[in-house]
């Protein structure tokens, strides 16, 4: 298998608004690494949200190549991303977007009931909740935990069905400067313990910091690399 997670070549996307054509990304290309931790910066309108769409599996490029982990995904139909999506990308979001009735562990479960697993749910889903550091909290709702505490969840909700990259969308933006620090140190060991590739979406240049290599998006073109 190739050391390659992530290949993106030649990428176009295209959004017709009436006769108004809207050109978000103009031919990217980018690879990044199976392990590695990247950053993706990049100002507002500068095609960032579109690409990593793409890169989730939530989208498909007008034109260009894409590739995780082996399978070619650009021309795939909404059901095939659906599968793919489910089973090789683990999302962490900003506002956490857990179900607010359900508890931690039902929550860590809903990918594996997405994915069909019958057996052994809630025992995967409290072992991913104690490897984040919330084996006491599997009972509670999202609003008896603080914001770091739903965070883990959702970090834990991510990691359940070892997929083959982490995709994170400013997972500190709704945190104070302790929480968001702890859930920088969170993401980065399970990185090192695991070797889960984590992508990190920010603005946050003291995040981007902390990540090995950091790819800035600029009118639809990778700009530049660190």
């Amino acid at each position: 298998m190739s050391d390659w997670v992530i290949t993106a070549e030649n990428l176009t996307k295209v959004y017709k608004m009436g006769e108004v054509e809207v050109h978000a990304l103009r031919g990217l290309s980018l690879e990044i690494e199976r392990g590695e931790v990247v950053s993706i910066m990049g100002p507002s309108g500068s095609g960032k949200s579109t690409l990593m769409n793409i890169i989730g599996c939530l989208d498909r490029p007008t034109s260009g190549a894409y590739i995780l982990d082996g399978e070619a995904v650009s021309n795939l139909n909404d059901d095939q991303l659906a599968s793919i999506r489910n089973r090789k990308v683990g999302f962490v979001f900003q506002s956490f977007n857990l179900l607010s009735r359900a508890t931690a562990v039902y929550n860590v479960e809903l990918p594996m009931r997405y994915a069909g697993v019958t057996r052994g749910r809630k025992e995967r889903a409290r072992e991913a909740l104690e490897k984040v550091g919330l084996g006491d909290r599997l009972t509670h709702r999202p609003n008896e935990l603080s914001g770091g505490q739903q965070q883990r969840v959702a970090i834990a909700r991510a990691l359940v069905n070892e997929p083959a990259i982490l995709l994170a969308d400013e997972p500190t933006g709704n945190l104070d400067t302790k929480s968001g620090e702890e859930i920088m140190h969170l993401l980065l060991n399970l990185n090192k313990e695991r070797g889960t590739t984590l992508i990190i979406v920010t603005h946050d240049q003291d995040v981007a910091a902390q990540t090995g290599r950091s790819i800035r998006i600029r009118d639809g073109v990778v700009e530049a690399y660190r």
